[in-house]
């Protein structure tokens, strides 16, 4: 029986072991080298954690004893490759909701003063202009990706382009209102 209700770490692990057998510094670069941090909070001691979980949990093994020249590798059991498919199956299927913090400064809105409000939004219109530059320079500087990271990139630069133009309207439209309280 498959494992349920991986974290996007122990997904993320999984599928780099999936990959080709590899150890936790080897995963390490492979994230660096392919901007996977842009989608996954995984720092690079985390990996070590990960890896142990998932042995825990029989979804990986040890492919070589780590010896004074050899790291020790991992590599997907039958069962890593039955929860690997299941998990990336219900990734793409399934929307869950994301809780930004511009909702939760929306929600608070009134115990603002109008400069402090709309002064906030123009600075939150800005940093996801300078974030979507940075994105799209990574994804630049990258090249040349697959085309499924490729979409990856687009996905993300999609949800920053809609969220600068949500943010402007939003920003035009209050500066027309006059001030709740």
């Amino acid at each position: 029986m498959p494992a349920r209700d991986l974290t996007d770490s122990e997904l993320l692990v999984l599928g780099l072991v999936a990959e080709m057998p590899r150890h936790g510094y080897e995963m390490e670069q492979i994230i660096e080298q392919r901007g996977l941090r842009e989608w996954t909070e995984i720092g690079f001691s985390s990996i070590y954690f990960v890896l142990g979980k998932l042995e825990a949990k029989g979804l990986i093994r040890v492919a070589t004893l780590a010896t004074a020249t050899a790291k020790k590798s991992y590599k997907l059991t039958r069962t890593g490759k039955t929860t690997l498919v299941t998990q990336t199956l219900a990734a793409l299927r399934t929307v869950r909701p994301t809780y930004s913090s511009l909702l939760m400064g929306m929600i608070h809105w009134r115990v603002l003063t109008r400069n402090e409000a709309l002064g906030a939004m123009q600075t939150r219109h800005e940093a996801v202009a300078k974030e979507l530059a940075r994105l799209e320079s990574i994804h630049l500087e990258q090249q040349p990706l697959p085309d499924y990271v490729d979409a990856m990139f687009e996905f993300s630069a999609g949800q920053l382009k809609a969220e600068a133009e949500w943010v402007l309207k939003t920003l035009e439209y209050m500066q027309t209102k006059p001030w709740n309280t």
